[in-house]
């Protein structure tokens, strides 16, 4: 075989499902060919990688771009690039939009606005309803999608399906894993008279642990009735935790940084508006729950950030007018790595919660891996590098995070996708040349 390689990342610590120390990477036609020491080997490119450690690529498997329809919020490409400074290869795009995604329309419309102008690799969610669901089979299939979104909680529009027989409908007409925002609708809307105007902390008052276990229940009970597979995204509660443990076998779970690292009451406190999103903020008892029986003992499956930005103009608004969700594909890793610095989570278990997990959960085709014949996408990160998260520095289209003055131990230098550095030294110095990704239950579509 030629030792000649596109790209070689030279001199960094690699960490992959072998284990972790000194190793090379060589890149040829966007894939990687092989891992080792390639000192012998020359490339067209190389990367001095020394000091650094060579991380699977980074895949958000939550974020909501806003595009179309709020693109004063955030659009494809403000969001891609968050991502990518970021050191995150691929998102996964929520589907409520203006218009929202739940037709082969708008997929097409999204994969086309992303074409050219997105600096990560991507792919978007169908939202699940009432009116579709009866197609939602064929609807999955389709090229770029990475599978059904259903809000059981209040969404945009149409995206609610609160009743057990329009979940069902969803289950029994989809092949493929579907994902849950899982609220009880029902319980929220008793509790919404709960809301203390300009009062953020009645926020976990009103969607409270109860809202959530409730809905999870019912979603596992519905989802073993039919024989499906089903993701609960951002899940918060001690509760649920401890309950989902007993039904892996169906259920896979996500976690995402603010629930990791924020505690409510103190971020209402401080942070007002900006620390508001579905689900809330919890307690420390429910914190310490998620690191202990999510992270700790592998309840959790996957990482996602949840990326939802809205203006600081519309946080401003006082509770309950202020919108829930705020930015986050930008900060994940620094983030996460803090907790890696502090003791918290292993440099393996990030992996596997960031690149493994999702390649498990979603069935990726030729990603979330480093390993020869996987696609060559690379997180590169200094574990010592120390920074603060700052307002100012953040890509998104809103301009805020609420990590603002937090300093982080942990940092991504470089981001590589299909063996093109895009990001490097917190700059992206690349064309946007993302593609959609590729799954392997539907690659025959």
């Amino acid at each position: 075989m030629s030792n000649t390689y596109d790209l070689i990342v030279r001199g960094g610590e690699v960490v992959n499902h072998a284990g972790r120390g000194p190793a090379d990477v060589g890149v040829r036609a966007g894939k990687i060919a092989a891992i080792g020491d390639l000192s012998q080997a020359s490339a067209g490119e190389v990367f001095d990688a020394a000091g650094l450690t060579v991380l699977p690529g980074v895949i958000d498997s939550q974020v909501h771009f806003r595009e179309p329809g709020l693109e004063w919020k955030e659009d494809l490409q403000t969001g891609g690039r968050c991502a990518v400074l970021g050191g995150v290869t691929a998102v996964f795009e929520m589907p409520n939009t203006e218009p929202t995604t739940t037709d082969p329309d708008a997929l097409t419309d999204k994969l086309a606005r992303a074409k050219g102008r997105m600096d990560c690799d991507h792919a978007f969610y169908m939202g699940g309803t009432h009116e579709n669901a009866a197609f939602l089979g064929e609807l999955e299939r389709l090229p770029g999608c990475c599978g059904v979104k259903v809000f059981m909680g209040a969404s945009t529009g149409s995206l609610l399906i609160a009743d057990d027989e329009g979940v069902e409908a969803v289950l029994r007409s989809i092949n493929r894993r579907a994902a849950f925002h899982s609220e009880d609708e029902y319980r929220l809307a008793e509790r919404r008279e709960l809301a203390r105007t300009g009062d953020w902390t009645s926020h976990p008052e009103v969607r409270d642990a109860e809202s959530a276990i409730r809905s999870t229940e019912r979603l596992v009970r519905l989802a073993r009735k039919v024989g499906r597979r089903i993701h609960v995204l951002h899940v918060t509660t001690k509760e649920e935790m401890a309950f989902l443990a007993h039904h892996k076998d169906v259920a896979s779970v996500e976690v995402t940084p603010q629930h990791l690292t924020l505690e409510a009451p103190e971020a209402y406190e401080r942070l007002k508006g900006l620390a508001q999103m579905n689900p809330p903020i919890r307690s420390a008892d429910h914190v310490a729950a998620l690191w202990a029986e999510g992270i700790a003992a592998g309840v959790a499956d996957v990482l996602g950030s949840d990326h939802a930005p809205h203006t600081l103009e519309e946080k401003a608004r006082p509770y309950p007018a202020s919108p829930s969700g705020m930015p986050g594909v930008q900060t994940l890793v620094p983030v996460m790595l803090n907790h890696v610095a502090a003791g918290r989570l292993t440099l393996e278990r990030f992996i596997d919660l960031t690149s493994h997990g999702q390649q498990r959960v979603f069935g990726i085709a030729g990603k979330g891996r480093l390993a020869e014949g996987y696609d060559a996408d690379l997180t590169i990160v200094d574990l010592k590098a120390k920074r603060t998260l700052r307002h100012a520095d953040m890509a998104t289209r809103s301009g805020w995070t609420p990590f603002d003055g937090m300093e982080v131990t942990g940092w991504p230098m470089a981001t590589i996708i299909r063996g093109r550095v895009v990001m490097r030294d917190d700059e992206v110095i690349a064309p946007a040349m993302g593609e959609p990704v590729r799954f392997q239950e539907t690659l025959g579509s």
